[in-house]
C-alpha cells in the first residue's frame, strides 16, 4: 500500500474481507503490538483520523512475518 491511503483505498481493501471480522491496528515494527480501533473518526483539513482504542496484545508472529517486519 502507498504511504498516503485514501478512504476509498481503505474501504476497497476492507470490502474484500468478511464483515464480521474484528479490526486491529498493527503498530511498531521493532516492538510489534496490536491495538484496538476506536469507533471514532475525525476529519480535519482533508484528512480522516481513525482513533486508536488501546493496546490489545502482542502482534501474532505470523502477522509480523506477513508484514515483513521480521
Amino acid at each position: 500500500m502507498p504511504q498516503h491511503v485514501t478512504v476509498a483505498d481503505l474501504v476497497h481493501q476492507l470490502q474484500e474481507l468478511p464483515g464480521d471480522l474484528q479490526v486491529r491496528l498493527a503498530v511498531q515494527p521493532d516492538w510489534p503490538f496490536a491495538h484496538y480501533v476506536a469507533a471514532q473518526v475525525v476529519e480535519r483539513d482533508g484528512i480522516a483520523y481513525i482513533a486508536e482504542g488501546g493496546q490489545a496484545d502482542y502482534l501474532p508472529h505470523p502477522v509480523v512475518m506477513d508484514l515483513a517486519w521480521a
